[in-house]
């Protein structure tokens, strides 16, 4: 077939280029105090409905003493610094594993207003330490289908949980939050895995057989990225730092990530989440 002139239709110069969405920034910050909505009695109101039906009992004294921070206050300023004025965002998806101590206010929302561009806004929650990773496969989803070219991700852990919870559960040591800032960029965008792993319900764990089997998707998915990934892989124990269960891994991310792009690694980022037995990958070639 014949190639006209350089900008005319079925020339080389006018076929687009492939782009996806990748992470090309990430800011991590741990923080103390608490938020002055710990002491708001919405709080006590909510979380009592929330426990009612399943009998667990509040923590008064942390409900009478005021401890927990609100996301929104916890990441705004942290978006500002990760996000330029002149960077529109299209999308911001809030995820977490401890509950806020604002439920009557969407943190979500909230934090859309310290960004440019007045995103879509909505948060991901109820999934463990998988909450992050949906998040961002969410991101790759709307960007594919063409509703976003600069996405931002929020990640977020406070230390109070106000009531007593049916069974142990991994808290945080601070207060914290990280962004990940995901820009459209030429080539293969980032992509995300997650399935299911058997878990002992009676122990609330995935079974052992089950992190061998993690380990090997692991391993398999690092060398369908070639030589030279770096690799973040938290699926044979906790997920991420145990001082920071839901963030800590991302924080990692964070610091290294500059000096990965730089070397131009394609990235994998690994982890299982042992309570809901969830096996999340996301490879960044």
């Amino acid at each position: 077939m014949p190639v006209g002139p350089p900008g005319s239709p079925g020339s080389p110069a006018s076929t687009p280029t492939a782009a996806g969405l990748r992470i090309t920034r990430a800011l991590a910050r741990c923080s103390d105090g608490r938020s002055e909505a710990s002491l708001d009695p919405d709080l006590r109101v909510f979380v009592s409905d929330l426990v009612r039906p399943y009998g667990l009992p509040l923590r008064e004294d942390l409900l009478r003493e005021g401890v927990g921070h609100s996301y929104e206050e916890l990441a705004a300023d942290l978006l500002r610094e990760a996000v330029g004025e002149d960077e529109p965002v299209d999308l911001l998806i809030l995820a977490f594993d401890t509950p806020d101590v604002r439920p009557g206010a969407p943190s979500s929302l909230a934090l859309s207003r310290s960004v440019p561009g007045g995103p879509l806004a909505f948060a991901v929650c109820d999934q463990g330490s998988a909450a992050a990773f949906t998040a961002l496969r969410l991101a790759a989803e709307y960007h594919r289908a063409g509703a976003c070219r600069r996405a931002v991700v929020v990640l977020a852990e406070q230390t109070a949980l106000h009531y007593e919870p049916a069974e142990p559960v991994a808290l945080p040591r601070r207060h914290a939050a990280v962004v990940l800032v995901c820009e459209e960029e030429p080539g293969a965008g980032l992509a995300v895995r997650q399935q299911r792993h058997p878990a002992d319900r009676a122990e609330s764990a995935v079974r052992p057989e089950s992190v061998v089997r993690a380990e090997s998707v692991v391993r398999a998915r690092t060398a369908e990225l070639g030589p030279g990934a770096a690799v973040l892989d938290a699926t044979g124990g906790d997920d991420g730092p145990a001082a920071q269960p839901f963030t800590g891994l991302w924080a990692e991310l964070a610091e290294r990530l500059p000096e990965w792009r730089a070397q131009r690694r394609p990235l994998l980022v690994a982890g299982l989440d042992r309570r809901l037995g969830v096996l999340s990958t996301l490879a960044q070639p």
